[in-house]
């Protein structure tokens, strides 16, 4: 995957979400299913089969539908688990062999420490690493799609983090998009980002999540929970001890 590395965000979300589409539809008609893919998590959805890239009709609705490329998109229609002729959603991902490869390298660079070596194996699995990234032991990206995933240059990702692309959200529907990481950023450990944009110079506290509930950060901000009071030593002073906030 590293000739992807000089690829835009709206270019790997274009390639991604065709893929998937082709995997879809040669699902669909193989299950007898109607697998519809939208562009909000409960909009009206598009049967895939009208936007195969195979066909000049197909292609044309492809390209009308991803004009402008969103940042997430949701696919439904997969059925329940129980259901006979049901799709499970992660066979729309990726086909086998490189799944098995890309689980295999995220068990690897889990417990790797922060070296450049870790970057360019996260660069193989597709992820576009910056310069001087910092990615910390225990850290996880997603697997579900690397390439989705930017961290620009200068940054730290704190061990524990988790950043993932993708959510099942149950009853055959799922959603997947792009987690955008500025330069000179400062991701606390522990910190949970799912889809998102994180500007230039922000800094999350340790265990903040950051989605679903946030689509975008602003350059420059700080994240997390407000801070516990902290109660001072006894002073002598009449009034014993005192209370104080702190602030980040």
């Amino acid at each position: 995957m590293k000739h992807f590395q000089n690829e835009t965000p709206e270019e790997a979300m274009r390639r991604v979400t065709e893929d998937i589409i082709l995997r879809s539809i040669k699902l669909a008609k193989r299950r007898g299913r109607t697998i519809y893919i939208s562009k909000s998590a409960k909009g009206k959805g598009v049967d895939v089969v009208t936007l195969d890239p195979r066909t000049p009709e197909g292609k044309k609705a492809l390209d009308s539908f991803l004009t402008p490329t969103l940042r997430h998109y949701t696919f439904s229609g997969l059925g329940a688990p129980e259901e006979k002729n049901a799709v499970n959603w992660r066979q729309l991902n990726l086909p086998p062999f490189r799944k098995v490869l890309v689980l295999f390298q995220v068990a690897l660079s889990f417990f790797m420490k922060g070296t450049p070596f870790k970057n360019r194996l996260y660069r193989w699995m597709g992820v576009h690493v910056g310069k001087n990234v910092e990615i910390m032991q225990m850290a996880w990206l997603d697997h579900y799609r690397p390439e989705l995933i930017f961290i620009r240059d200068n940054t730290l990702i704190g061990a524990f983090t988790r950043v993932t692309v993708h959510a099942y959200e149950g009853m055959g529907r799922f959603r997947y998009g792009l987690v955008e990481i500025g330069s000179n950023c400062t991701i606390g450990a522990g910190t949970g980002i799912g889809p998102i944009m994180i500007e230039d110079g922000v800094r999350t506290l340790p265990g903040s999540t950051l989605s679903p509930y946030l689509a975008r950060i602003r350059a420059g901000s700080v994240v997390g929970f407000d801070p516990p009071n902290v109660r001072l030593p006894e002073t002598g002073q009449a009034g014993g001890a005192s209370t104080v906030r702190v602030h980040q």
